[in-house]
């Protein structure tokens, strides 16, 4: 029995500690009008719960990527949700006209390109991609 809840204990250890890592394979991006340079975790919580269209008096939009990793491991540390069920929710508020669907790409390049092209965007790509017309937002 000891030997069992040993082992327990450490799978629940090192999963924890494979999603903190993961946190660290994503950044969180902006727009340049986006005049904020850091955001709470709440506040990024909130808009891309689509609770709150505004960082620093200024209105932002969420952008998701597709699925993947970084997808997962983004909406598991700051959302708290997976990905089917954000897709779950999000239908929700579209069925009912609460929201609109948040624009999603299938890659780090394309939520990159879309963030610099779009008025206060907001998404997140894998830390090693390449983010040189965006801005990178420290969450606190």
């Amino acid at each position: 029995m000891k030997k069992s809840y040993t082992f327990l204990l450490a799978v629940a250890l090192f999963a924890g500690r494979s999603v903190s890592l993961f946190a660290e394979d994503f950044k969180v991006i902006a727009n340049s009008s986006v005049p904020a340079s850091s955001i709470s975790a709440d506040e990024l919580k909130n808009v891309f719960l689509l609770t709150s269209t505004s960082v620093g008096g200024a209105h932002v939009e969420p952008v998701l990527a597709k699925g993947g990793a970084v997808h997962e491991a983004f909406l598991k540390e700051y959302v708290g949700k997976s990905g089917s069920a954000l897709s779950t929710y999000y239908r929700s508020l579209v069925f009912t006209g609460k929201a609109l669907m948040p624009k999603s790409f299938a890659s780090d390049g394309e939520v990159a390109d879309y963030v610099a092209k779009t008025k206060g965007a907001i998404g997140y790509v894998s830390s090693g991609a390449a983010t040189s017309d965006v801005k990178t937002l420290a969450v606190k």
